[in-house]
């Protein structure tokens, strides 16, 4: 039977800031994400399952991801949690915003490698995770691929 890879497209918005960075992005800011999560895997043969024909339903994986990346994130500020944004995260925590503190600086490329250990924690055994794409504006973007961390 055929590999076959799927992909489902999801938005969240989210701010962040990048400590010690030397450019415009030092300071508090916020994006449009769209995260493109595509999985392989051989769809079902089993003419009694009723996800015959499918390497997974997309229904699955967008609770999968929605739970792990999207309501996490969606609204949320993220903060390295070792620089002095330990300060101002607690500030925005104590007024009611949602705050994320990573143990890294949450550039694209990091935050798509948290993504990625996110999804393949939850997705069956039998389907694996070939890649992401996290765009953070229109032209800029990370993309992870599972060939290229094995």
């Amino acid at each position: 039977m055929s590999k076959i890879r799927i992909t489902k497209k999801f938005s969240f918005e989210t701010g962040h800031a990048l400590y010690g960075y030397d450019g415009k992005c030092k300071n508090v800011h916020g994006h449009s994400y769209k995260l493109s999560v595509t999985v392989i895997g051989t769809p079902i043969i089993d003419r009694n399952d009723t996800k015959f024909g499918m390497v997974i339903d997309f229904t699955d994986l967008k609770k999968i991801v929605k739970e792990e990346i999207v309501d996490q994130f969606d609204h949320a500020t993220v903060f390295n949690e070792t620089t002095p944004h330990l300060e101002l995260a607690n500030e925005l925590k104590s007024r009611g915003h949602h705050v994320i503190l990573v143990d890294y600086q949450p550039t694209s490329e990091n935050m798509v490698v948290d993504f990625s250990k996110r999804i393949i924690s939850r997705l069956p055994k039998n389907i694996g995770l070939f890649s992401l794409k996290l765009q953070e504006t229109e032209s800029s973007f990370a993309e992870w691929f599972a060939s290229d961390n094995l």
